[in-house]
């Protein structure tokens, strides 16, 4: 059973930076894409960044290219979610995914099977 958990969300001003963590467990992930995704209050929840475990290839939503990189660390199972250039608009609760496969461009919500359970960034003005 995939496991995730999130860390690294806060309070920031807007300009700022933040990273978030994802730490996964309970399988070998070399055939899984990750992804982050995050919920705004009273909005939908949305498609950030994805990453494919085996070659690090990445896909953005165009509202964060240039300001956020996806990574992850193999060594400590980790996906990492590098966010700069902060803006108010970018305040939600961010969640980890993890689903099989290898194309990057499927990016629904519904495609993911794994869920960590979120954390809090709030992007002041």
């Amino acid at each position: 059973q995939v496991q995730l958990e999130e860390s690294g969300g806060g309070l920031v001003q807007a300009g700022g930076s933040l990273r978030l963590s994802c730490a996964a467990s309970g399988r070998a992930f070399s055939s899984y894409i990750m992804g982050w995704f995050r919920q705004a209050p009273g909005k939908e929840r949305e498609f950030v960044a994805s990453v494919r475990w085996s070659d690090s290839a990445t896909s953005y939503v165009d509202f964060v290219k240039g300001r956020f990189t996806i990574a992850r660390d193999n060594a400590k199972n980790t996906v990492y979610l590098q966010m700069n250039s902060l803006k108010p608009e970018d305040t939600a609760v961010y969640y980890c995914a993890a689903r099989l496969g290898i194309l990057l461009g499927r990016r629904s919500a519904a495609d993911f099977g794994s869920w960590g359970q979120g954390t809090q960034v709030t992007v002041s003005s």
